[in-house]
Parts: structure tokens; sequence; C-alpha cells
């Protein structure tokens, strides 16, 4: 019985001997285009910017919601405006606002005209 253990400890030595002397060892290299870094990086900025924006107007008539557009922008003129169909309404969007700060700010002037003017983040699609 000893010469059956010893024989099976000696195969299997042998055989854990042969697979690690049959491994293999390799490099891999990548090679990339530097643009693709670059592009890596803007798109990492973009997830984490949030932008807030001021929504003052919404109809389903798009011709009202137009009007109210050029409404906004004769009495408001520092902000850009967008008219953003989100159905079954059409939006009137306010603003690129970097901080919630910066949208308040605006939005209390822009409330004195506007009173259901509200400051949301726009839901982006990633």
């Amino acid at each position: 019985m000893k010469l059956r253990n010893k024989s099976f400890c000696l195969v299997f030595l042998g055989l854990a001997l042969s697979i690690s002397l049959h491994s293999q060892e390799g490099t891999v290299n990548v090679s990339q285009d530097s643009d693709i870094d670059k592009l890596l990086e803007y798109k990492k900025d973009i997830k984490t910017s949030k932008v807030y924006k001021i929504q003052v107007f919404q109809s389903v008539d798009p011709d009202k919601a137009a009007r109210e557009k050029a409404n906004f922008l004769n009495a408001y003129s520092e902000w850009p405006v967008e008219i953003v169909w989100n159905t079954p309404n059409y939006k009137v969007w306010v603003g690129n606002f970097a901080t919630k700060l910066e949208a308040e700010r605006a939005g209390v002037k822009i409330k004195k005209k506007y009173m259901n003017a509200i400051i949301f983040q726009p839901k982006t699609d990633d």
C-alpha cells in the first residue's frame, strides 16, 4: 500500500511539474491614438458637470411657446433661451447655469415676471 501511495505522489508531482514547465508568460502592448485619452477626459468632464435650467413656460401649442420665448428675450436678454419638445408639451427653458446658486439668483429676477418658473437639472442620456 505504501508503494502505491508513493507512486501516486510521484505521478502527481510529475504532472504538476510538467504543467508548470509548459506555462507561458507574455507581454501585451496596447497601442492607441492619443486622441482617445483626450476624448475620455472630455467625456468624464461632461458627465460630472451639472447644468441647471429654469423652465418658464409650457404649452401644447408650439406657436405659444415661440411667442413666450420672444417675450422672455425682450424682458431678459442675458440668458440663452430654448424651446424643448417633451411629449406632449413645448417647454421654454432658460440658461445653462453651472451651479444651483447661480440658477437661484437668476430665478429671483425671472420670478418677478414668471411666478411659476422652476429650477431643475435636465436628465442626460448616458
